[in-house]
C-alpha cells in the first residue's frame, strides 16, 4: 500500500517503512506525527483519489532533523564591478512512515 501526502508545499509518495526528509516540523525526535492531507491511496490496482481518500491518514515517527547541504547563490554583472555571493542551508525533519490507514 502506498499514499501521496502533502506537507511543506511538496508532495511525497510514501510506503510503510520509508524514511524521508521533509520541511521542518515543530516536533521532537521520537514524537509521532500524523499527516491528514492525503491526496491518493493505492493498493495494487485499487486507487482512491480526492474525496475517496479524504479519510485516510499517514502516521510517522520523527527520527531526527538538521540542516541540508549548502546551496551557493552567485550573481554577477559583467563589466559592472558587481559580484554577490550568498549561501543557504534548508532545515529539515527526518521521518519514518509507520502506518497508512484508510
Amino acid at each position: 500500500m502506498y499514499a501521496v501526502i502533502k506537507t511543506g508545499g511538496k508532495q511525497y509518495r510514501v510506503q510503510e517503512g520509508d524514511e524521508l526528509r521533509i520541511e521542518k516540523l515543530a516536533a521532537a525526535e521520537g514524537e509521532k506525527v500524523t499527516f491528514d492531507e492525503v491526496l491518493l491511496v493505492g493498493a495494487g490496482k485499487e486507487i482512491k483519489v480526492g474525496d475517496e481518500a479524504s479519510g485516510a491518514r499517514v502516521e510517522a515517527v520523527v527520527t531526527g532533523g538538521g540542516r541540508g547541504k549548502k546551496v551557493v547563490i552567485f550573481k554577477k554583472r559583467r563589466r559592472k564591478h558587481y559580484k554577490l555571493t550568498k549561501g543557504h542551508r534548508q532545515d529539515y525533519t527526518a521521518v519514518r512512515i509507520e502506518k497508512i490507514s484508510v
